[in-house]
């Protein structure tokens, strides 16, 4: 077994240390394992430095896994190393999507034993990089609520155990009561799909399935086709919003008509301000942002098919 590089957050809480520490339980029965703790880019990279041909196990959420593979691509290593996850977030959509165990014994044991398979990236046009999903509209309007909400809800517990996890699901509330329609043109590779005369509800752009926690915007996206999942909501008004809503619990909104679901390499938008919500990062107000996908981009330890 290839020795590992477990790379963890140096904020991590009591708790996160304590399941950590299950997994290295596991590991270290049949590899060698080192553990860094890093706590911003700087140390992070310092990290990466030394990492020679180690497996790179990142654990944490969603985030963690956005900043290891966001520091790689910027020193132009990614695809040298393989990396898995240990998943220790609140939502860890990637791990949901790619079917990666969120009980973490299980998924030190896919770390083990599972298969090493191509996973693409998505890009934007300053180099920025996605690697779960990316969505504007509805949905990033939810993300800022929710980030807000999560950050007040943070305090009232102690540690992880606290209301914080509650976030986004008040800021989805809160976007749907007071629904940010936005005019935009939307381009699948060259393709115009919407107009500006037509306002949408959201628009997704998936890579992986999931968002905020299980939510599943593109269900039928996998990371390593060589393609994203790109869907256009319509949804405006208040009967359809419902009706939408309801229908993305049950995985079937892309059936509506009032949907679009595409596959695609490359998508453009543009038109009125909007905000946009990158594996959970918000960014706006912006009036055009085009993304592309980088197939295989990189080889990560995933379930065996």
């Amino acid at each position: 077994m290839d020795p590992l590089l477990v790379i963890t957050n140096a904020s991590a809480g009591t708790s996160d240390e304590e399941t950590l520490e299950r997994a290295l339980v596991v590991l270290r029965e049949r590899a060698s394992v080192e553990v860094a703790a890093t706590s911003n880019p700087g140390e992070l990279d310092g990290v990466l430095h030394r990492a020679g041909s180690r497996r790179i196990v990142v654990a944490g959420g969603d985030g963690s896994l956005h900043a290891v593979i966001t520091a790689l691509h910027r020193r132009h290593e990614l695809d040298r190393h393989v990396l898995a996850l240990l998943p220790l977030g609140t939502g860890n959509d990637f791990a949901r999507g790619t079917g990666v165990p969120l009980d973490i014994e299980e998924a030190a044991a896919v770390v083990l034993d599972g298969e090493v398979r191509p996973v693409d990236l998505v890009l934007d046009e300053l180099g920025g990089v996605v690697v779960n999903n990316v969505h504007v509209g509805a949905g990033a309007q939810a993300s800022r609520r929710g980030a807000r909400w999560k950050g007040r809800l943070g305090s009232v517990g102690v540690g992880k155990a606290n209301l914080g996890r509650l976030g986004y699901p008040i800021g989805a509330a809160l976007a749907y009561l007071d629904p940010p329609h936005v005019r935009l043109h939307v381009e699948v590779d060259g393709r115009t799909v919407a107009d500006l005369d037509n306002p949408v509800l959201m628009v997704a752009v998936g890579n992986g399935s999931s968002v905020g926690g299980g939510a599943e915007l593109t269900p039928d996206a996998e990371v390593g086709d060589g393609k994203v999942d790109v869907m256009v909501s319509f949804a405006i008004g208040p009967v359809a919003k419902l009706g939408y809503v309801a229908d993305v619990a049950l995985r079937r909104h892309q059936e509506r008509e009032d949907v679009l679901y595409l596959r695609a390499s490359t998508v453009t938008v543009s038109g009125e301000e909007f905000y946009c919500s990158a594996d959970g990062e918000i960014s706006g107000p912006e009036r055009q942002r085009s993304w592309r996908v980088e197939p295989a981009a990189y080889r990560m330890v995933l379930p065996q098919r």
